[in-house]
């Protein structure tokens, strides 16, 4: 090994990077699909829009964290 060789800084981990891409989130359509599948299922009953709407996201992202 020359001089230049042994003052060469090499990055921590051996160079390679890591990197974690995080799960896309889900679109407006998408949630709005879901939350109406489930107010349907649910029988339609008026006064649940915010409860159909945050399971609908819930289920979304758990889905897509699982996938």
């Amino acid at each position: 090994m020359n001089e230049k060789e042994s003052t060469k800084k090499r990055p921590a981990g051996g160079g390679r990077r890591k990197t974690s891409i995080a799960p896309a989130s889900p679109t407006h359509e998408e949630i709005a699909r879901l939350a109406h599948e489930i107010s349907v299922v649910r029988g339609g009953e008026p006064g649940h829009e915010i409860d159909d709407w945050l399971q609908a996201e819930r289920e979304l992202r758990e889905g897509r964290v699982k996938a």
